[in-house]
């Protein structure tokens, strides 16, 4: 299978982000819904993100909510899969399998937001 080639402008500003943030630790949580294609998917691609770009320095806790609704109220969680980058501040909430890529790089604050 080929691999992906990755562009310029996103490559560089990885590598800027990751200069900068290259200490910090991330603590997630995936907020999912059982064993569905759209919560296994939410979960794939959140641990390959997380793996490529914050390999060793996150903390990712998956929370099926079918297992553990208390958490689902007490987070104030109304739609899943959703993705909670609760460090570094600010915390963000992410909706969605995760599926693009660009987005969630912006999301968790490793990408610049384009202008």
């Amino acid at each position: 299978m080929a691999q992906k080639k990755k562009s310029r402008s996103t490559q560089s500003r990885r590598e800027s982000a990751g200069a900068t943030r290259a200490s910090e630790r991330y603590v997630l949580k995936l907020y999912v819904t059982g064993a569905t294609v759209r919560s296994l998917r939410a979960i794939g691609n959140v641990k390959a993100i997380c793996e490529e770009y914050l390999k060793g320095r996150y903390h990712l806790e998956i929370v099926d909510i079918y297992r553990r609704p208390a958490l689902l109220r007490r987070d104030q969680i109304v739609a899943v899969p959703t993705l909670v980058k609760k460090l570094p501040v600010p915390m963000r909430l992410l909706v969605g399998d995760l599926s693009r890529t660009e987005q969630v790089l912006q999301g968790l604050g490793l990408v610049a937001r384009p202008s």
